[in-house]
């Protein structure tokens, strides 16, 4: 078993899943936990989304404490007094997302750190999510935004729309232990941040990415991009996404790196590399590579030195060209990669 999580969400006029909450989802559970919530619930074998009622409660409650899940039972008590939708999400394999609660349980996973960026599959997720408005008043599908929007106006309430996306704010439903965030929007649900780790409030942390903790971050860590430890990410600066730039080359950033003021990558870091502030380094770009006495070794393509260690990436001011700075066995390594040259 996978996963298993009780959970409780937000639904639209026709029935379909908006968002689930699971405050305390299992990674590899007992065997004994599942076949007792299966059972009281009459879940079906494999991954199944099962909507219960407030009046089910008791009874997987009940089997859940006799099967000596004493936390999950008492979560199911709290949830017998719930007026909102109820689930319980049984994950068996890690195959492409079903459903919305599937998709929910995975995000939730990664910000409850309980698996990393790329462990997981979410082939598919998008189709699955829907355009929601996020208001002071929860969830509501766009489609019945207008309604809901003059309902409230009739009550003598003013509806205040926070945010039109697919992906709620990670800290709505989780705060890991030992972070700050400095403006809780720019890190969506699906982010995992290491303790230690610090968003600034122009930083921005997307779903599936993330940080291994301790590291700042005051620029973009896109969909899929992982930072190592001691890493820090200067304001406005970027990571592109997972894919992007790199052809198969999934982008990452080492441990104790720095990425300057308003730089980028769109290749993956290794460890202690640097770069320059305002230098985008994308694939393709031509970069000069020099040795420890600032001797020209040869030009090569930027998605070359991918995953190196101790790289400084700069622009010479004086001539425009992009410049990299390596140690010898850096150079030994390059080297190498172009014997066939």
């Amino acid at each position: 078993m996978l996963s298993f999580a009780l959970g409780i969400g937000t639904q639209n006029t026709q029935g379909d899943w908006l968002e689930i909450y699971y405050p305390a989802p299992l990674l590899e559970p007992d065997q004994a936990l599942v076949e007792a919530a299966r059972q009281a619930l009459d879940a079906p074998a494999g991954n199944a989304a099962v909507s219960f009622l407030p009046e089910h409660c008791a009874a997987l409650a009940t089997a859940l404490r006799t099967a000596g899940a004493a936390a999950q039972a008492e979560l199911a008590d709290a949830f017998a007094a719930s007026q909102r939708p109820l689930v319980a999400m049984f994950l068996d394999t890690d195959t492409p997302p079903e459903n919305a609660p599937e998709v929910y349980l995975k995000l939730h996973l990664l910000s409850h750190r309980l698996v990393k960026p790329h462990q997981l599959d979410l082939t598919g997720m998008f189709g699955l999510l829907r355009n929601i408005a996020w208001t002071n008043e929860g969830p509501i599908d766009i489609e019945e935004l207008p309604a809901r929007r003059l309902k409230a106006r009739l009550e003598g309430r003013a509806l205040s729309v926070d945010c039109v996306d697919k992906f709620p704010k990670m800290a709505d439903y989780v705060v890991p232990k030992g972070i700050r965030i400095g403006d809780t929007a720019r890190v969506r649900l699906g982010a995992y941040l290491g303790e230690g780790s610090t968003v600034m409030h122009e930083g921005f942390v997307n779903f599936n990415a993330g940080t291994e903790g301790p590291g700042m971050i005051e620029g973009r860590i896109s969909a899929g991009v992982m930072v190592g430890k001691g890493s820090d990410l200067g304001g406005g600066c970027s990571t592109m996404g997972t894919l992007s730039g790199g052809g198969n080359i999934v982008i990452k950033v080492g441990e104790g790196c720095l990425i300057g003021a308003n730089a980028g990558i769109g290749i993956p870091l290794g460890d202690r590399c640097t770069v320059e502030a305002g230098l985008y380094i994308t694939a393709g770009a031509k970069v000069t590579l020099l040795d420890d006495q600032g001797q020209e070794v040869k030009t090569v393509a930027a998605r070359e030195l991918a995953g190196q260690d101790d790289l400084l990436l700069r622009r010479n001011s004086q001539n425009g060209r992009i410049e990299c700075l390596t140690n010898k066995s850096a150079i030994a390594l390059n080297e190498a990669l172009h014997a066939h040259n």
